[in-house]
Parts: C-alpha cells; sequence; structure tokens
C-alpha cells in the first residue's frame, strides 16, 4: 500500500498594503519560503504579484530588489544580477526556457496582503 501525502496549502497574512512601495519589491519570508512581493501599478490599476525571491540564474535570494516594468505586453521583474526578466503571472523567464521562478497566488483583504503557500 503506497502512503499518501498531503501538503497543506494555506493562505498567510503577510503585511499591509502599506507596507508594499508601488512599482517596487519587498521581501518576505513565508513558511520557511523567501518571497518577493511586488506592488504593481499600471494604468490606473494596482496588482500585487507574489514569486520566489531566488534568482535561479545568479542563484542568489535577490528578486525583490528587482527593477519591475513590461515588457512584450508582459508584466515582469527584471533580476539585479544578470538582468533577466521574469513574468510576474507565470514567473517564466523571457530570455531562457531553461529557467523560471515559483508564482504565488495573493489576495488583498482589508488592506492586508495574504499570500497562498
Amino acid at each position: 500500500m503506497q502512503a499518501q501525502t498531503s501538503l497543506s496549502v494555506q493562505w498567510h497574512d503577510v503585511c499591509s498594503v502599506d507596507d508594499l512601495v508601488t512599482n517596487s519589491g519587498v521581501c518576505a519570508l513565508i513558511a520557511g519560503i523567501q518571497v518577493a512581493i511586488f506592488s504593481v501599478q499600471l494604468d490606473g490599476e494596482t496588482n500585487v504579484y507574489a514569486i520566489s525571491n531566488w534568482d535561479p540564474i545568479g542563484e542568489a535570494n535577490v528578486l525583490y530588489r528587482g527593477i519591475v516594468g513590461t515588457l512584450t505586453d508582459k508584466i515582469v521583474v527584471a533580476s539585479p544580477l544578470y538582468k533577466e526578466h521574469y513574468d510576474l503571472d507565470t514567473g517564466k523567464c523571457l530570455e531562457r526556457e531553461d529557467a523560471s521562478v515559483s508564482t504565488y497566488p495573493v489576495r488583498v483583504d482589508k488592506d492586508r496582503v495574504f499570500v497562498e503557500l
């Protein structure tokens, strides 16, 4: 008989919306994982994204320090190390098919930011 493993995925109250800097990133340690959280304002609308803070090319936890922008109609963060662009929706690297980062669902409720891990 094969043992079943159940992963406990839950929402984590990470910070206040006021703790985020528009068009910039912050880093949070959630359940032992470094997560880069970005508040992006585009066309008058603000969205919050969460991705792994680990840069797979530079092999360092630095993505929250990257520059946020758009590239080929995608909202991206440019790694501060080697400047690869990671799509904040999918985590895919735009320059390299063999690189990507994890993305995490985010919700804002009563001015609190929650990330699902």
